[in-house]
């Protein structure tokens, strides 16, 4: 199969290679109730030597750059109490975690996790994390920017490999809250 976006030797349909995912990614795709069919979500080998962003677009697609996004977690505190949630923002821009998502989680203060929270809490690993099989019970802030592209490149839960997933699907998961303006310059 041809990828919609970009320039990958190897590219199938995500649920034909969940061997290739996270536990976390793959049990999400093997049980998807959203309305986009998972077939339509694929699954691109890349090689993590050109995973920085200047390497990874000349290697693959310099139009990927503007249909990339990047996935983050980030800590909202208030009170004594955490809330983990994930921001999904194009890569051109970064999340506003001290404007925009602080008000979302109604938090005193709000930053990026830690690494290793943020790989032990999603079972995927730093640089690869995706919205996709992230825990149920967090919320997931979507910049509207990314939900409006046709096809969107996102982590697999791994370094190697990427998810290439049309951009209505973000809405679809468990948790997503779109946002005008989440990302910023």
């Amino acid at each position: 199969m041809r990828a919609p976006i970009g320039n990958f030797d190897t590219a199938l349909p995500a649920p034909d290679a969940l061997d290739r995912l996270t536990a976390p990614v793959a049990a999400a795709l093997r049980d998807w109730q959203g309305k986009t069919p998972a077939d339509r979500i694929v699954y691109v080998d890349t090689d993590p030597q050109w995973a920085d962003t200047a390497v990874f677009v000349k290697h693959y697609g310099a139009e990927l750059l503007e249909r990339s996004a990047n996935c983050v977690v980030v800590a909202g505190k208030r009170g004594g109490e955490t809330t983990l949630a994930a921001c999904l923002v194009l890569s051109t821009t970064k999340a506003d975690v001290n404007g925009v998502v602080r008000r979302q989680l109604g938090a005193r203060k709000a930053s990026f996790a830690p690494m290793d929270t943020a790989t032990g809490e999603t079972g995927m690993e730093y640089g690869g994390i995706t919205p996709i099989g992230l825990p149920d019970t967090w919320p997931l802030l979507v910049d509207s920017a990314v939900v409006e592209l046709p096809y969107v490149l996102v982590g697999s839960g791994r370094r190697q490999g990427k998810l290439l997933v049309p951009g209505e699907v973000f809405a679809e998961l468990p948790g997503a809250v779109v946002i005008e303006g989440l990302g910023i310059g």
